[in-house]
């Protein structure tokens, strides 16, 4: 806990991954704020039960999972840490509308986060310049909980989520209309099912734990609605919630100066690339947009 000199606080805390998820950790966290708040018990009891999402004896990788692709870093698409620069970028409504007005007529129904992430992965993809051919995955964490039949039970904390990938050649990502990626994006959420996620479990067990591909991969996860800002410890609810230090696309809500209420996005990118992030943000967004780039004036995030 850091105590500021306004009278706020900052609590932080870090967790293992393969403990639990981010759900997990909320839960966590409202429970911790209960008891600071005089609860003797907290509202959601923890459920362990790990062998609820064990893989299947014996296990059969029945879907396919390009997340976990091993692909050849053959131009040296990893930048040095010291060459990578962290900026935060808000999205209100003025922001929101201006990139619907990308989305074709054809697609009736997207929500915020798919519209934005596709957004953004096309943005950054024009700005980081790869070769035309080269394969970008957009990868987006999605909610597993409610996939299940019979469903998770309420108090589980363990890891329900994947990060299927939308994958596309760069020439066309950053040639084509909005409009492709997004079906990409919106085609790759519906893959997780109960199927997929156990087809995951198994893939653990069949390839010896494999990491995710990160050539070309831009990771996002919404964090809008998992809980935090809900959170009060006594003093009343967080002016912001979220991670620290951004390794991925971390969507979070955020009130910025004007009052207004909206979406909070970090973004790693080496130095020239955020240059040309930025002026691409500005031209498709001026016309909408008064303040032009939308960078947030505090733009960098310590490493714990």
């Amino acid at each position: 806990v850091t105590r500021l000199l306004c009278g706020g606080f900052i609590v932080v805390g870090r967790f293992n991954h393969t403990m639990c998820d981010g759900f997990g950790y909320v839960q966590f966290m409202t429970a911790l704020s209960e008891f600071a708040n005089g609860a003797s018990t907290p509202t959601t009891l923890p459920i362990w039960k790990r062998d609820l999402l064990c893989a299947r004896d014996p296990p059969r990788v029945t879907c396919t999972h390009r997340e976990y692709d091993e692909v050849l870093n053959k131009d040296g698409a990893i930048s040095a840490p010291d060459n990578m620069e962290c900026m935060s970028f808000f999205f209100g409504p003025t922001q929101i509308s201006a990139i619907r007005r990308f989305v074709p007529t054809n697609i009736k129904r997207c929500s915020t986060f798919e519209v934005l992430t596709t957004f953004l992965w096309r943005c950054r993809t024009i700005a980081l310049q790869p070769n035309p051919e080269d394969e970008m995955r957009m990868m987006v964490i999605v909610n597993a909980r409610s996939k299940f039949n019979p469903p998770i039970p309420v108090g589980y904390y363990g890891n329900v989520f994947a990060y299927p990938a939308a994958i596309s050649k760069a020439r066309d990502l950053c040639n084509k209309p909005l409009g492709h990626a997004l079906e990409l994006v919106m085609r790759a959420k519906t893959e997780v099912t109960e199927e997929y996620m156990k087809s995951v479990a198994d893939l653990m067990v069949t390839k010896g734990r494999p990491g995710f591909t990160n050539i070309g991969s831009y990771i996002v996860s919404d964090l809008t609605r998992i809980g935090f800002l809900e959170i009060d410890f006594g003093w009343g609810k967080a002016v912001y919630a979220g991670p620290d230090f951004h390794v991925a696309g971390f969507f979070t809500r955020y009130i910025n100066q004007r009052g207004e209420s909206g979406i909070m996005v970090p973004i790693w990118l080496p130095g020239i690339a955020m240059k040309r992030f930025v002026k691409e943000l500005d031209n498709l967004l001026a016309p909408n947009n008064k303040d032009h780039a939308i960078p947030e004036p505090s733009t960098t995030f310590s490493k714990l």
